[in-house]
C-alpha cells in the first residue's frame, strides 16, 4: 500500500460527518454521564452547524484565501494581458459506472470545471489541458482515469480537442508535476488554472511550486443558495461544502509545514 492511499481514509475520519459522529459515539460510551452528555451535545451541535450552508460560507470566507472570479466580459482580455499560453483544468472525480450512459461520467465537480475551462479557452482562443488520473480514494480499483474520460467528453459534448492530458496524477501535487512535464517541452509556462474556488489556493500553490506562472480562474464558489432562514437549516450540500472547505484548510496547513 502506498502512503497516499491512507490519505482519503484519514481525511474521512477527521472531516464531517465522521468527526461529529465519532464525538457523539464517544459521548454515548463515556461512563461519566456529565462529560458523556457534553460530548454528545458537542457532536450533535457540530453536525447541525456544519450541515448549514451559512456556516460553510462563513468558513470559506474565514479560513481560506479569497480568489476573485474573472469578469466574464473581460476574461479573455485579462488572460491575453497576462500573456497566458494555455488553460489548465483540474479533475474533480469520476463516476466509474453510469448505467444511463454505459460509460464513465464526470462528477458534478469535474463537469463544472470542464464546462468553464472549455468556455474560457474558446473565449480567449487558447489551447486546453486537463489534469487528472485515478485519485488515491480509487487506487487499486477498476476506476477509469479522469483524463481518459475528459478527453472523450470534451470531444463528444463540446466538439473540442484537449491539447494535453495528464491521466496519471493522483492528487494536486502530481497534477502540477505531470502537467509541467507535458507543457514545459512546448514552452508553456503561463497558464490559467481552472478549479473550484475552495481548491484554488492549494492548487495555485502547487502549480507555482512546479514552475508555472498562474492566473487563477476559479469556478464553483461557496455562496448562499437560498433565503437566510433556510441557510441555517441542515442540508446535504451544506455539509458537503463545509467538508470541502475544512479539507482544503487542513491541506494548506499541512503543506505550509
Amino acid at each position: 500500500m502506498y502512503p497516499g492511499e491512507l490519505k482519503p481514509v484519514l481525511t474521512a475520519l477527521v472531516m464531517p460527518p465522521a468527526a461529529p459522529l465519532l464525538l457523539l459515539g464517544l459521548g454515548l460510551l463515556w461512563r461519566k454521564r456529565a462529560l458523556g452528555g457534553l460530548l454528545c451535545l458537542l457532536g450533535l451541535a457540530s453536525l447541525w452547524l456544519l450541515s448549514c450552508n451559512a456556516v460553510a460560507v462563513w468558513l470559506a470566507q474565514t479560513l481560506l484565501p479569497q480568489t476573485s472570479a474573472l469578469p466574464p466580459a473581460t476574461a479573455a482580455a485579462a488572460l491575453h494581458a497576462r500573456q497566458v499560453q494555455a488553460v489548465v483544468v483540474l479533475g474533480g472525480g469520476v463516476r466509474p459506472t453510469s448505467p444511463e450512459y454505459a460509460t464513465p461520467q464526470p462528477t458534478a465537480d469535474t463537469a463544472g470545471r470542464l464546462r468553464y475551462g472549455v468556455w474560457l479557452a474558446r473565449q480567449a482562443k487558447l489551447p486546453l489541458a486537463f489534469a487528472g488520473g485515478v485519485g488515491w480514494a480509487n487506487s487499486g480499483t477498476a476506476a477509469p482515469s479522469e483524463g481518459a474520460m475528459a478527453r472523450a467528453l470534451v470531444t463528444q459534448d463540446y466538439g473540442l480537442a484537449l491539447h494535453w492530458v495528464d491521466d496519471r496524477s493522483r492528487d494536486t501535487a502530481e497534477n502540477a508535476a505531470y502537467m509541467q512535464a507535458l507543457l514545459a517541452p512546448e514552452g508553456v509556462q503561463r497558464i490559467a488554472l481552472v478549479t473550484h474556488a475552495w481548491h484554488m489556493p492549494r492548487a495555485q500553490q502547487a502549480f507555482e511550486r512546479a514552475g508555472f506562472t498562474v492566473t487563477p480562474a476559479p469556478t464553483g464558489f461557496t455562496l448562499p443558495q437560498q433565503r437566510k432562514l433556510l441557510e441555517w437549516l441542515p442540508t446535504g450540500y451544506g455539509l458537503l461544502a463545509s467538508r470541502e472547505v475544512l479539507r482544503e484548510w487542513l491541506g494548506l496547513r499541512m503543506v505550509g509545514h
